[in-house]
Formats: C-alpha cells, sequence, structure tokens
C-alpha cells in the first residue's frame, strides 16, 4: 500500500453514502472502493458478536483489495467493532460516532434529541460521550430502525415517510429540543424531512464532515495522501443488489461510479 492505494468505506447499506459523499468532497484526489452489505441489513438488531464477525469480513475484503484506511460508515458497526478492526487489522481504522458532543456543547435549552438504532445506543462510544454531559444536558433518545428499512429500499419521501418521521420528532419537540442528532447514516437521505417536521427551530446535524476531516487529518500526518489523481475511481461492491445500490448512489453521489457486482461476505 502507498499513497495512491484506494480508501475503502463500508455500511450496513446504502447508509454510508452519505459519509462517502462528503469524504469525495474533502479528498477530490483519492480513489475509493465503498462496501454496501445490504444482505444483512439493518445490522441495529443483530447483536455484538455478529456485527464484528460481518465487520471483520468486509475490512479484510477491503484490505485484499489494496486499501490503505478503512472508514467504518455505520454508528452501528463502529459501536460493535472498531476496537476489534483496530487491533485485528495494522491498516488505520476509522469510526463513526453520533455527533452527541456539538450538540451538547450549542445547546440553548439543555435538551438534546438523538435518533439513533439500538445497536448505537448500546456502544461504549454513545455511552461514553453521552456521560459526559449528562449532568448538564437531557438527551432524548429514539430508536427509528424504520428508516433504515426504508433507506435500503429507496423510499426517502411520501406519506410513509412523514408519517414515521413525525412519530419520532413529535416527542423530541414536546422535550423543548433545540438539536437533533442524526445518529445512523442511513438518515441523512431523510434530512429533508426531517427538517422540515422538526421546524426553523430545531438544527439538525450528523458525523459525516467529521468524519471526513478525521480521515483527511490521519492521511495527512501518515504522508499517504494522494494529490494529484485526474481519473480517480470510486467502485462499488454490494452483498446484495447491485443495481440498487447503483441507482441511489448515481443520484446520491454526483459522480461517476463503477459498480463491481455482488459480493458474498
Amino acid at each position: 500500500m502507498n499513497e495512491n492505494s484506494p480508501i475503502g468505506v463500508f455500511d450496513s447499506g446504502i447508509g454510508g453514502l452519505t459519509v462517502l459523499r462528503e469524504l469525495l468532497v474533502e479528498l477530490p484526489d483519492e480513489d475509493f472502493i465503498y462496501f454496501a452489505d445490504s444482505k444483512n441489513a439493518p445490522y441495529g438488531p443483530r447483536t455484538v458478536e455478529d456485527v464484528t464477525a460481518l465487520s471483520s469480513r468486509i475490512v479484510q475484503f477491503l484490505v485484499d483489495k489494496g486499501c490503505k484506511i478503512v472508514v467504518i460508515a455505520c454508528n452501528t458497526a463502529t459501536a460493535a467493532a472498531v476496537y476489534a478492526m483496530r487491533k485485528d487489522f495494522k491498516v488505520p481504522i476509522v469510526g463513526l460516532e453520533p455527533a452527541v458532543k456539538p450538540a451538547c456543547l450549542k445547546t440553548r435549552t439543555r435538551h438534546v434529541g438523538v435518533l439513533a438504532t439500538e445497536g448505537t445506543f448500546r456502544g461504549a462510544h454513545f455511552k461514553n460521550t453521552s456521560d459526559k454531559y449528562r449532568k448538564y444536558v437531557s438527551l432524548h433518545l429514539e430508536i427509528a430502525k424504520e428508516l433504515v428499512e426504508l433507506a435500503e429500499r429507496g423510499v426517502f419521501s411520501g406519506n410513509e415517510v412523514d408519517a414515521i418521521i413525525e412519530k419520532y420528532v413529535a416527542p423530541l419537540k414536546q422535550n423543548n429540543v433545540d438539536h437533533i442528532v442524526l445518529g445512523c447514516t442511513h438518515y441523512p437521505f431523510f434530512r429533508p424531512v426531517i427538517e422540515r417536521v422538526a421546524g426553523d427551530g430545531i438544527k439538525i446535524i450528523d458525523s459525516s464532515e467529521a468524519i471526513a476531516r478525521r480521515t483527511k487529518d490521519i492521511l495527512m500526518t501518515t504522508n499517504m495522501m494522494r494529490t494529484e489523481n485526474p481519473h480517480r475511481t470510486v467502485s462499488l461492491y454490494s452483498s446484495d443488489s447491485p443495481e440498487k445500490l447503483s441507482l441511489i448512489a448515481n443520484a446520491y453521489l454526483h459522480e461517476q461510479v463503477t459498480i463491481e457486482g455482488n459480493v458474498n461476505i
């Protein structure tokens, strides 16, 4: 591996495309390999052992493809497996965690809402961060698992989406939150609807930009960042339907991508 090697990114499904889009902006000269484990999505209800095993096989796949760094673009996988992945693999592993810290530092009402999966809420990352601020900020948690399922079906708007988001946002509004943290990479697909339902007084935040900056920082400080690449490639793999992944990726990324096909993990 060297500075010209690709960056690996993976998620339980298509949600990590929201992180990949920020990485493409932040690192315009890098090649990327993205893996969507849609066959096994959602990860939220799965055990820690199950998610760790799936993550290990995917990271091995990306390392075998020559990736110089791997971004776990999934909050649940990060919560379950990031420490094990860092122990088992020599390449840098970048993990994700909900943007609870910036929300807690910016809140005026001292009430913050968090939408995430049950796997994320169980994880040490979330617990350690939230415990630091619980004395001063009330965190109101909602497990919005239906949004993952809708995203994997490619449904991002409509009456069904409105009703589900209203169900989860309404109690947060009643609790006077002024920030809602999107703690799952699938949720930014629904950001326009969440913003509309939440209203002007509530700010919606996620960690996609922060994870892209963190990845860039690691590459720069290890002298592994690519600075010239006139024909960069973005290769996508899926454990399920590559056609569905291609359709959503082309519409969302605004970047030419190559669908490499189905891979059994």
